[in-house]
């Protein structure tokens, strides 16, 4: 049983004996206040004279009283003692075990803001199978919450340390106010230049004061929400080909990106040469260039060099093989 029940259940019995008590001293003579002022200073063992001589059938219903109700108020009093320290031990050993886990992780992602959008995004990332840590200021947010987290403010650069921000993979600023949002993203970026931040933004303005404090993304959700249902509207096979491929583990097939690096056995050659679809199966749907351009169904004859970014679908199995293919 929780320290709290019991905790619950001596107080119900104490309020019995004192209301006993009081109800045993009326019947003895005693006014109400009187009994009730005598029950307490008895069981409490005060040791206060008695309110009015004790007959001895008085005598003995006090000595009665003594024995169960000074037990029932020091087991209390145990029992109060015992749920304060054990909360606040527990709080302690559960926050130096979830420090010592984020102190041991690497890339990792950082969500900011446990609302409605933190949770979604952490949810399809945890699909992923990527480690996640978040970070909210509101206590009741975080109750029960299946991720590692940390309980503060996220504008304080201490918070973004405990976090693990020095070996985290990514941090997505998803919190209520913007200028929340453009603060932790300049205090990020700061600490990490090489920190994927991927933020939420309210407005277009927003936006741009998000790449400009060092947002890699700045993302819209309303905006997105909107046009994805615009697009089922009118596109809806197309729309949900696309969900279910980035969103959904019912198909098999997925998207995913590859870099090319400078020693990357492909760097060079044509796509052509490369034969990804050949040897692996997989399809280059789209690269971007260095430059940050984007090319659709690329000719065969399109080269490939370092800081390209091939867009691919296929399998788990068809996607390792091209990164093997192309790994350096």
């Amino acid at each position: 049983m929780s320290p709290l029940r019991r905790l619950a259940r001596v107080m119900v019995a104490f309020l019995l004996v004192t209301l006993v008590g009081t109800v045993g001293y009326v019947i003895l003579g005693f006014g109400v206040l009187d009994a009730l002022y005598q029950t307490v200073t008895t069981i409490s063992t005060v040791g206060f004279r008695e309110v009015h001589p004790l007959s001895p059938l008085g005598q003995v219903f006090t000595m009665a009283l003594i024995l169960v109700g000074a037990g029932t108020v020091f087991y209390m009093f145990g029992v109060l003692l015992e749920a304060l320290i054990d909360g606040h031990l527990r709080h302690r050993l559960e926050r130096r075990r979830m420090n010592r886990q984020i102190e041991r992780l690497r890339g990792h992602v950082i969500v900011c803001g446990w609302g409605r959008v933190g949770r979604s995004t952490a949810q399809y990332l945890s699909s992923l199978g990527r480690a996640i840590v978040v970070i909210d200021r509101d206590p009741d947010r975080l109750d029960d919450i299946e991720f590692a987290y940390v309980l503060g403010d996220v504008t304080d650069d201490s918070v973004l340390g405990a976090a693990g921000i020095e070996h985290a993979h990514a941090m997505i600023a998803a919190l209520d106010s913007d200028a929340d949002n453009v603060y932790v993203t300049l205090s990020a970026r700061s600490q990490r230049p090489d920190l994927v931040i991927v933020a939420r933004a309210g407005s277009d303005n927003a936006k741009a004061m998000l790449h400009r404090a060092g947002a890699n993304r700045a993302i819209n959700p309303q905006l997105i929400g909107g046009r994805r249902m615009a697009a089922f509207a009118l596109q809806p096979n197309v729309a949900e080909f696309l969900d279910v491929v980035m969103h959904d583990d019912a198909l098999e097939y997925r998207i995913e990106e590859i870099t090319i690096g400078s020693q990357s056995p492909l760097d060079g050659r044509s796509l052509a040469d490369a034969a990804v679809r050949p040897s692996t199966g997989a399809l280059v749907l789209a690269l971007r260039t260095p430059g940050g351009r984007f090319v659709a169904n690329p000719a065969d004859d399109t080269a490939i060099i370092p800081g390209t970014v091939l867009i691919i679908l296929g399998t788990p199995t068809q996607l390792a093989a091209v990164r093997g293919l192309t790994a350096h």
